[in-house]
């Protein structure tokens, strides 16, 4: 399949800037995966599409605060950073923005408690810096850093823990997994009542998730590589769920992937952790799961491309259209979609 197959014409004002007050009062558009048949509905409604015995998997990756702003010694430039893959406990790698003003060698500061020196320029024009600090290095990442939030959303969130799940846990994230913003603790409270099982794996989202797709055949996009985690707890949970019938309901392209990852490197459902570059996209197979709950995606991109593997492409193009007819809220802040 071609790139162009999966663009459609979206209004900008459909792009949500702020997200939805409460968070579970989105819009949620449910589609029958076989027949395509599609209903409206709030997102808290969700607790009634769920069925007992099914099971819920979440991605409880926390966003660090990862875009710095620091000052260049001698010269006072300002040069953003953006963290991008820890490599030791001072050292990451790293945007950086002007390039030419963040050279090896030179030295920045970030307020009074962080410092940092360019080891080393990379080929892909990242970079390798090593930071000098008092203390815990997170705990002052959360005081003077910024949560790295979409090119696409212009407006600085007034809350920042709202680009934040209420389940995240696990530090490592260069973007939230969006399809869990819309729960609350009293919806998952509910949704437990229901005799529906909630686990959490772990998959530290990569801002290569906003890495436009520029091969015109997808089969030449190469995907990049993201840390995983499954513990045994879950995949007991997703077994039990198999074993009596039940459904596997993966919230977000990034549980999904973790799932089906661990399926292809294990050849079922075990506890596992690793890197996965899987690409998923019409033709895929699903090994895992049997429901899928996310948001609206970005035209060409691989996440509309993996839900259109889920519930094919025809049925896939014909939601988005009627999203854009309803005006429903696109991307990362917007409504959600549920495929059962």
């Amino acid at each position: 399949m071609k790139k162009s197959d999966f663009f459609y014409d979206l209004p900008p004002e459909l792009i949500a800037q702020i997200p939805a007050t409460p968070r579970d009062s989105s819009r949620l558009m449910v589609m029958d995966r076989k027949t395509g048949a599609l209903e409206h509905k709030i997102f808290r409604d969700v607790e009634f599409l769920l069925e007992e015995n099914d099971c819920l998997i979440l991605n409880d990756t926390k966003v660090l605060p990862a875009r710095l702003y620091g000052v260049r010694e001698g010269t006072g430039a300002r040069v953003e950073f953006l963290l991008l893959r820890q490599i030791s406990a001072d050292t990451w790698e790293a945007l950086a923005g002007p390039g030419k003003k963040a050279k090896p060698d030179t030295r920045f500061t970030f307020g009074d408690k962080l410092s940092a020196v360019v080891l080393e320029a990379l080929d892909n024009g990242n970079r390798i810096v090593r930071f000098f600090f008092e203390g815990n290095f997170f705990q002052i990442l959360d005081e003077v850093g910024q949560l790295p939030l979409p090119h696409y959303i212009t407006r600085e969130l007034e809350d920042k823990d709202r680009y934040q799940t209420v389940y995240a846990n696990v530090l490592g994230s260069a973007a939230a997994p969006t399809a869990g913003l819309h729960f609350t603790p009293e919806l998952l409270d509910r949704i437990r009542a229901r005799g529906v099982s909630v686990g959490f794996v772990t998959l530290h989202v990569g801002l290569g998730t906003f890495r436009p797709v520029k091969a015109e055949n997808i089969e030449d996009h190469h995907m990049h590589s993201e840390f995983y985690s499954v513990p045994e707890e879950t995949a007991q949970i997703i077994r039990d769920t198999k074993a009596r019938g039940g459904r596997v309901i993966a919230v977000g392209t990034t549980c999904c992937r973790t799932l089906e990852s661990v399926c292809a490197q294990t050849g079922g459902i075990t506890a596992h952790s690793g890197n996965t570059d899987i690409f998923i996209y019409p033709g895929y197979e699903f090994r895992c799961i049997d429901g899928l709950l996310t948001n609206f995606h970005l035209p060409e991109s691989t996440l509309i491309m993996l839900v259109a593997a889920f519930c094919g492409y025809e049925n896939t193009m014909h939601a988005y259209k009627v999203a854009v007819e309803e005006q429903y809220r696109f991307f990362s802040l917007g409504d959600a979609m549920l495929i059962l």
